[in-house]
């Protein structure tokens, strides 16, 4: 793959950016029940245009849109010679930046994406099949704050609405797509002695099939580290799923 950007300042506060993007794929799969291999080649252009606005030192405003795509199974693009097998997906994003005084920074974004093909894995079958046409539209918001001069928190939360289009509304879930998630914890940092966070990842239910009759359950999992730096070594150790939580 090859990417090219070109920013222009139009003013102190405006700038704009284009770019392109290629993307060459060549796909190779030997299938060992039947001795048989086969190969397929797919390319792909995505242009890009971006528009960046700060409107003072504690404000700043975007608008991002470009096209995209999905990279696919490899056993389908060889099975399809390549054709149809890189969709296309088109995406704008339209946000603002904020710095509340000198401890916080807190980023928001509502967003759409339109997908020309979703591929959906069949776990019963163990192969790739073709989806149709979704979109998705959400709201972003992501928070950074300092709490203490060496302890910092964060916290994400993603809301979307995945769904196929040209089907019935009732059939239109998109399997195993997440609707509300968050990340987040505390993280303590200094360039030397003990370092460590407490990190959580939250996943809400999900449609599990295309009319949720269905449904994935969620989970909220925490994670824990804490390291020891000196100059030249560190040394830490970190537990996953700390409180030890079922989830799939």
């Amino acid at each position: 793959g090859v990417y090219w950007a070109q920013r222009f300042s139009v003013s102190r506060k405006l700038d704009i950016t284009a770019a392109l993007r290629a993307d060459y794929f060549t796909n190779t799969y030997n299938d060992k029940l039947v001795e048989k291999a086969a190969s397929s080649s797919s390319t792909i252009l995505s242009p890009k245009l971006n528009f960046n606005y700060r409107a003072s030192d504690k404000v700043q405003l975007y608008l991002y849109n470009g096209r995209g795509f999905h990279s696919n199974d490899t056993r389908v693009s060889v099975q399809q010679d390549g054709k149809k097998v890189v969709p296309p997906a088109y995406g704008t994003d339209l946000g603002a930046i904020f710095k509340l005084g000198n401890k916080m920074v807190l980023q928001t974004a509502l967003w759409y994406l339109w997908l020309d093909q979703e591929f959906i894995y069949v776990g019963d079958e163990g192969v790739v099949e073709p989806g149709g046409q979704t979109r998705r539209y959400g709201y972003d918001l992501s928070i950074r704050y300092e709490v203490t001069k060496n302890l910092y928190a964060d916290v994400d939360v993603s809301l979307a609405n995945p769904r196929a289009t040209g089907v019935d509304k009732s059939e239109s879930y998109l399997p195993l797509a997440p609707r509300f998630s968050s990340v987040g914890g505390l993280t303590y940092r200094k360039q030397y002695g003990f370092n460590g966070s407490l990190r959580y990842r939250f996943i809400d239910d999900r449609p599990a099939n295309v009319d949720n009759s269905v449904v994935a359950k969620g989970y909220f999992v925490t994670d824990a580290a804490i390291n020891y730096t000196k100059k030249k070594w560190e040394a830490g150790i970190a537990i996953q799923n700390l409180f030890d939580v079922k989830w799939k």
